[in-house]
């Protein structure tokens, strides 16, 4: 059965002033890089990159993350979409850089996120996420609802998700809900017919989708790609620099 998937990997680089953070995000619609600076307890530097994207407008986006530098990173990766406005940027670029800023915040040396979710069969799949190699999280999940198991049943994928998860669960555990919830989400776009639009939509949810940029975001046609078979691919671009290798 063919399935969306997701690969996050994280890594930092202690240096003489600081510690280096790089964080890399590749899934069937996305390929995003985020790299920052954390010295004196501040984010000195952030930046970001899109190999791969759907709109040509995201890699613009990769400017607006200039807001979190020198913000105390938090140990919630979900912080960063209370400091600023998240519908002016890249969703995934902000997400990517709450991932990373997290784990500046805890001093985590690597952390590495592998999501499943197979197409959905009359509205119904299964989603996984394996952090570190370890089954984390295993949800039925009917349309946007996840219907299984508790405490996860009964829960919504859309409003009210991410304030449930960081009330009832640990700091760690609604990090991986909210990754794992983003991935149900947009998996759905598998079933759609992408490159038939000319350009993004006019949702204002995120940067491009903005009123003002969505007629002029063109849709990138090819960016979708099909990691069903091709697990081992993911990230695959990423190694040498998520590595320190230059």
């Amino acid at each position: 059965m063919p399935l969306f998937r997701r690969r996050i990997l994280i890594a930092s680089d202690p240096m003489k002033l600081g510690t280096r953070y790089r964080a890399a995000l590749e899934d069937d619609f996305h390929h995003f890089r985020v790299e920052l600076v954390v010295r004196d307890g501040l984010i000195a530097s952030l930046h970001a990159e899109a190999p791969r994207h759907p709109y040509s407008l995201c890699p613009s986006a990769a400017d607006q993350l200039q807001q979190l530098v020198g913000t105390v990173p938090a140990t919630s990766s979900h912080a960063v979409m209370r400091q600023v406005d998240a519908s002016q940027h890249c969703t995934h670029m902000l997400e990517l850089s709450g991932l990373a800023a997290a784990a500046a915040a805890r001093t985590l040396q690597q952390r590495r996120y592998d999501i499943e979710v197979p197409l959905r069969v009359d509205g119904r799949t299964h989603a996984t996420l394996d952090r570190d190699g370890t089954r984390l999280l295993d949800w039925d999940v009917q349309d946007l609802d996840i219907v299984g198991p508790p405490p996860y049943s009964g829960i919504g994928l859309r409003q009210g998700m991410a304030r449930w998860a960081l009330t009832h669960l640990s700091e760690d555990m609604a990090e991986a809900a909210l990754v794992l919830r983003r991935c149900a989400v947009i998996s759905m776009g598998k079933n759609r017919p992408l490159d038939a639009q000319r350009h993004a939509k006019l949702t204002g949810a995120c940067y491009a989708q903005q009123p003002d940029r969505a007629p002029l975001a063109l849709r990138q046609v090819g960016s979708t790609w099909n990691f069903t078979w091709q697990a081992d691919q993911l990230c695959r671009d990423d190694q040498d620099w998520i590595a320190f290798k230059f």
